[in-house]
Formats: C-alpha cells, structure tokens, sequence
C-alpha cells in the first residue's frame, strides 16, 4: 500500500489524544506559526488536565485579529477553556499583555516550569535524536541550576539537561506531500521544525499539499520519517465577528506606541 499520512479532518488528527497527555505545541512569536486548527480540534474535543510544551502560552485570538491574521487562534484556546495542568515553556506571560495563563498561574489554577529559550530547543533536539541529556551553560549561578548535574569542560561550568517527552506534537508547516515530508516559512521554520519527531506521534498542519516530487529535496527541512499524519488548512475561513475586548484593545495601543504591532 502506498503511504499516505493525509487525514481528512482536524478533529480526526487529534481523534486519540487522551486526557493527560503531554503535547509540544509548536510555533515561535506571533499566531502565523501555530497550528491553529489543531489547537481548535482539542479545544473542541475537550479534553483536560494537559501538559504542554511550548514558547509561549499565546496571547488570545483578540490580539491577533486586531494585527490582521486570518487565522487567530494560538495556544490561549486551551488556557481558557481550562484545559491545560502545567506548562513547560520558554514566554510564559507577556510584558504588555496580561494573558490567561498569567491569570490562571496568579489563581493557582496551573503549574509552570521555565525553561529558557535555547535549553527547551536543545531538550526537545535530545529527545529526538535519542539522547540522555545535554550539557548548557545557561543558568549556572542561578535558580535554575538547582536540583542539577553541574560539568566543568574547558574550564567552563555546564548544567545537564534532560530531554523533554511528549505523546503529541502539533505543528504547522507551509507545505506538504503525502509521505509527510515539510517545507516551513519565515520564523514557523524554528519550534515547529525542531518538535517534528520528538513525540511518539507527530501531527502536521499545513497550507497546502502537494504531490509527490513537487516539493525540492534542497528544500525540505523535516523528513517524512519525523511526521505520522498531515493535515491541510481550509481555503475559506468562517468570520468571527465577536467584539474585540477592551483589554486586547489597550493592549494593541500600548504595542503600537512601543513600535511592535
């Protein structure tokens, strides 16, 4: 039988994730590189008590309609609708934003560990490639050490890092085949290339799907032996109409005076 990793739905590619799971959730700064659909699905499916792995906890839907995204969805579905335990994230909150988890976090509603950017990367990279760990320099000398094997090399002083597991990862990529082979753009090339494969069951969606031989070799940056199932965005999205919050509203004055929107 040939291979084919294309599923006909979002909710079908989140079909078997169960309550608990732990799930790396890719995507860097801004919403353009979530796999908004997905996170939709598992909103919809409803389930709870979820650890995520993650940059950020994302910003709202709000936010990201009034920068003009067409698909405005981030992680913050899952935060609202209370069914995310604990995340293991690099952004947590915001410095302009107050978001959900941030209230959540303040209410003692979820749990968080903090792991500085460029450790959650190499943590998710050991899993990976089937590694015990890695050695950082990042965070001798501080809080974040505490608990840790410390290693002097070359005179200098690293921490080991364990790698980080997970059951899912949802990522989204630009384009596809049929075998799961992706190119990415922009800044979606970062959290979303370096989760493919670090879960038992990675699930990819896309903006498109080609066919096979179309996409460069040169070109692609994850292997269809890193994904399990593929999944293409709708060409036509339904408009939200909901008023924008106060709060998302004050929050894009305060960005555009800094000179960020």
């Amino acid at each position: 039988m040939p291979i084919n990793k294309i599923v006909s739905s979002f909710d079908e590619a989140v079909a078997d994730i169960p309550d608990g799971a732990t799930i790396m959730i890719g995507g860097f700064g801004t919403v353009a590189s979530c796999p908004t659909c997905l996170l939709e699905a598992l909103a919809r499916k409803g389930i709870k008590n979820l650890t995520t792995v993650s940059n950020t906890t994302g910003f709202g839907s709000d936010v990201w309609k009034l920068l003009g995204y067409k698909f405005s969805e981030d992680m913050d579905i899952l935060v609202r609708n209370g069914q995310i335990k604990k995340s293991i994230v690099a952004a947590p909150v915001s410095t302009i934003y107050q978001n959900t988890f941030e209230k959540l976090l303040r209410a003692g509603k979820v749990e968080v560990e903090m792991v500085p950017q460029g450790t959650l990367a190499e943590r998710i990279r050991a899993t990976r490639a089937g590694l015990g760990g890695v050695y950082v320099p990042t965070g001798v000398g501080t809080v974040v050490e505490q608990g840790k094997e410390k290693k002097v090399i070359d005179g200098r002083t690293y921490l080991l890092e364990l790698p980080i597991k997970a059951d899912f990862a949802l990522i989204k990529a630009h384009k596809a085949d049929r075998w799961g082979n992706l190119v990415y753009r922009r800044t979606s090339r970062t959290f979303n290339a370096t989760m493919a494969g670090a879960a038992r069951v990675t699930v990819a969606e896309v903006d498109e799907i080609v066919e096979l031989g179309e996409l460069d070799p040169e070109v692609i940056v994850t292997p269809g032996i890193y994904v399990d199932r593929v999944v293409v965005r709708p060409k036509e999205i339904k408009v939200d109409d909901k008023p924008i919050s106060q709060e998302a509203l004050e929050s894009n004055r305060r960005m555009k005076e800094r000179g960020s929107s």
